[in-house]
């Protein structure tokens, strides 16, 4: 996969100069370019098919995308599964994939798989790490504009983000110190060739719905035709063999 843009959304104080957060940075920016589909082919190529496509039930999923990510952060020392509590109501366990501690504080790591609400909410939560002083550092991946098109219907993506960014530079910091840095993840190429990425239907999304609306007319049309089918009449109990 291709990191298509590093964007600082903002930088203050020392730490982003500091060596501990290049390495961090440089860290995600490796696990990011790892991330290959089919998982273990070395490249990403993606299935060009529109999530609009099949009446709302085509596209890629997204929660796959990011196994192989999430594997050589833990090779390189985060913490994945137990994570700690950031800061209690605000920025827990469940809000992040990975997370590292440095002499200066922790830096957060998310990849957005969400639409585009929920890419919203992720940056609020991290800005309220920042702001509060659980965290010092905060990386969030989204999919490029030439990506999205191909996943889940609004997934979260940077065109969609990218005119808060003036907004989100004036946040509040604890001491006026540290980062928010967008990766933009971007597909090596498209082929009808791979396997779609499979996709969960779920929640309120339209697929969800589609799917969901799709199993209601299935189970209406069978029960229509076991309607319209004639009824076996049962034996009449002294016509009835006997068992022995």
């Amino acid at each position: 996969m291709k990191v298509a843009e590093s964007i600082p959304v903002f930088e203050r104080g020392t730490f982003p100069k500091s060596l501990e957060w290049q390495k961090a940075k440089d860290q995600v920016h490796e696990a990011v370019e790892c991330v290959d589909w089919p998982h273990g082919a070395g490249t990403f190529t993606i299935y060009p098919e529109r999530a609009t496509d099949k009446k709302g039930l085509g596209g890629n999923g997204v929660l796959p995308i990011k196994e192989p990510c999430i594997t050589k952060l833990e090779e390189f020392g985060w913490e994945v599964e137990t994570l700690p509590e950031i800061i209690d109501g605000v920025l827990g366990t469940g809000d992040l994939d990975a997370v590292i501690t440095t002499s200066a504080g922790k830096i957060a790591f998310e990849w957005e798989t969400g639409n585009i609400s929920s890419a919203h909410r992720a940056i609020n939560k991290l800005l309220m790490g920042l702001k509060f002083g659980g965290i010092i550092g905060a990386i969030l991946v989204v999919p490029s504009n030439r990506l999205k098109v191909w996943l889940t219907e609004r997934i979260g993506n940077i065109g969609e983000l990218r005119p808060y960014f003036r907004l989100w530079d004036d946040a509040k910091l604890q001491n006026d110190e540290g980062v928010l840095q967008i990766i933009v993840c971007e597909h090596d190429a498209e082929s009808t060739g791979v396997p779609r990425i499979p996709k969960q239907f779920g929640g309120n999304s339209k697929a969800g719905r589609a799917m969901r609306e799709a199993r209601r007319k299935n189970a209406k049309r069978k029960a229509q035709r076991d309607a319209k089918r004639p009824r076996k009449k049962s034996p009449s109990p002294k016509h009835r063999p006997r068992h022995r």
